[in-house]
């Protein structure tokens, strides 16, 4: 009897046993380090002409100033004016404008471009200009943008920007550069004038030197925007169709910059460095100076505030020099003119 009870027994755990068993799913593996991709802006770090240097003296940033819009109606511009130690009011000076100005004046962010300007002006390497950093449009009830949010959500940027038409070259020409005049003695040669941005700030530079070439003829694109946002990805076949225009323009772009279209579906016009690629080749076929850097980047500033002492010095290396063997001014570091006491004529 009691050798039946335990065989009963026997079977009963096994039988509650074997079927739950059976009912398991496997253990899941052990996780493994989570793999991260790689961060291909990792590389672009900024070099010394992009910091304050010990001697070299350092230009004004001026503003916050406004500037309302005739070309938007309703809209208004915030800009800021750098002025070199060495500018001197009864000379001519060069101009630079940058799109996106927060951007580029942030002493924190990826261009510091008046730190880039104090450097390179000091050893001569550009000439003496004025900057413009000027932000884009908006109405008064909208945001300012920030370094963080360039404005593509809250202010007037996507439709002045993208849009190849002649209101923002407007903005710049008529403008803008009238408010200028008044206070500053800007060189009148289109030789002496640039415009540069990013992005969407890019195509708008572009933009305004291709439709007032007599007016801006230098161009400084960072992963420029010359894509189907509002038919910039037309720029190579325009570029192709048109006469040349002396203009001069140096690209940068990476292989990460935007590739894919909407809804994650292959578009090649907007493929950010496809368009880039197509627009320089465009521009060298029809005989442009053009000067380009592809990089390993992503959608940004990285590369592009990396090399902006280089992509300046090559824009304005046709600046007048001596080569007057006695000429120790011109040996020398570009130093402020000296302060004329009162009295002093």
């Amino acid at each position: 009897m009691s050798g039946r009870i335990c065989w009963i027994a026997i079977v009963a755990v096994l039988s509650m046993v074997v079927p739950g068993a059976q009912a398991q799913s496997p253990a899941p593996p052990a996780a493994g380090p989570v793999v991260q991709p790689p961060n291909h802006d990792s590389h672009y770090q900024l070099g010394p002409d992009s910091f304050p240097r010990e001697g070299v003296a350092k230009g004004e940033v001026r503003g916050p100033y406004t500037l309302p819009s005739q070309a938007y109606p309703g809209t208004q511009h915030t800009y800021w004016v750098y002025v070199p130690a060495q500018y001197d009011p009864s000379v001519p000076a060069s101009l630079m404008i940058f799109n996106d100005g927060q951007a580029f004046k942030n002493m924190e962010g990826d261009a510091r471009a008046p730190n880039v300007l104090d450097n390179l002006i000091d050893r001569r390497e550009i000439p003496v200009m004025l900057a413009v950093f000027i932000n884009p449009g908006r109405r008064p009830d909208q945001p300012e943008p920030t370094p963080q949010e360039w404005g593509d959500r809250t202010t007037n940027r996507p439709t002045e920007y993208n849009t190849l038409d002649d209101k923002y070259a407007r903005v710049i020409v008529d403008e803008l550069m009238p408010v200028l005049n008044k206070e500053y003695n800007i060189s009148k040669d289109p030789e002496r004038r640039g415009i540069g941005g990013a992005s969407s700030g890019a195509i708008a530079a572009f933009t305004v030197a291709w439709e007032r070439p007599n007016e801006f003829r230098k161009v400084l694109s960072i992963v420029g925007s010359f894509t189907n946002i509002r038919g910039g990805h037309a720029y190579s076949d325009i570029v192709r169709k048109s006469g040349k225009k002396p203009i001069r323009i140096f690209l940068q772009d990476g292989r990460n910059d935007n590739r894919v279209g909407r809804n994650g579906t292959y578009d090649e016009t907007r493929d950010w460095f496809l368009q880039n690629v197509r627009l320089m080749q465009a521009l060298t076929e029809k005989g442009y100076e053009v000067n380009y850097s592809w990089g390993i980047g992503q959608h940004g500033q990285k590369q592009g505030g990396a090399i902006l002492p280089e992509m300046m010095r090559w824009l304005w290396r046709d600046h007048p020099v001596s080569v007057d063997v006695n000429d120790m001014v011109e040996r020398s570091f570009n130093k402020p003119p000296e302060k004329k006491g009162p009295g002093v004529d």
